[in-house]
């Protein structure tokens, strides 16, 4: 089998991490590599970051000592994978690090899979979730001429030579939208695995958790496609 890389950037999420290290432990077992960004926390991230590290054979650990988004910390994580297959998700266990190493298996039973982009597609969400979730794939797949789905969903999954095309990769939320696009404009297939939606334990989503973070996030995600346009074609 090929060899994953999983990416988990980490945000003031020092609460989280106890719970997501023991659901780490099965992906350990399967000596896959798993990457952890501290993506410039405020809170005690770094610290229980870089003490667990120490204890696992096949994590790496990356600090970004400021915060300069969400799609910096993946990048960065992705540029330091050795993997031939590449995915990245979430600290908060909305999506369980389990259904990573499941979509993992999924995708590679196709025999084309370098040239297909897996990403999640989650299930068991709320009502007023689902209005948000809807409505940027609306908005986004109008104005950029592609039906895109449930575009912020994790995992994502990929083979490494994907990543010669990320070139111009937005540093915040807006990456989940670029790769989706990049994707769509050189001919990949986009597949999805459902993955069951889970409530955060602790903290506050980082990309849009209140109504008026989702109504700031679909305006800054409606300039960023003008932008978008411009830098695919240029």
């Amino acid at each position: 089998m090929p060899k994953l890389s999983i990416i988990i950037p980490c945000y003031n999420e020092a609460k989280n991490l106890p719970a997501l290290f023991k659901k780490l432990e099965v992906l350990e077992s399967n000596k896959i590599e798993i990457i952890l960004i501290n993506n410039g926390s405020t809170d005690n991230t770094y610290s229980i970051l870089s003490k667990e590290i120490k204890k696992k054979k096949y994590f790496k650990f990356i600090s970004i000592k400021k915060n300069i988004g969400y799609g910096h910390g993946i990048m960065s994580g992705i540029n330091a994978a050795s993997g031939e297959i590449i995915a990245w998700t979430h600290a908060d266990l909305q999506t369980d690090p389990k259904d990573v190493l499941d979509a993992y298996s999924n995708y590679i039973k196709y025999s084309d899979y370098k040239f297909r982009i897996l990403k999640g597609r989650r299930v068991g969400r709320q009502f007023s979730e689902l209005f948000f979730t809807n409505g940027m794939s609306l908005i986004s797949s109008f104005l950029l001429g592609f039906k895109l789905d449930d575009i912020n969903a994790q995992p994502k999954i990929f083979h490494k030579s994907f990543i010669k095309l990320m070139k111009n990769a937005p540093n915040d939320f807006t990456l989940d939208l670029y790769f989706l696009y990049l994707a769509k404009v050189n001919g990949y297939k986009i597949i999805e695995y459902p993955v069951y939606f889970n409530q955060r334990l602790y903290g506050y989503s980082k990309g849009g958790g209140s109504f008026f973070g989702k109504i700031k996030l679909i305006i800054h995600t409606f300039f960023y496609i003008i932008k978008l346009n411009k830098t695919i074609w240029n």
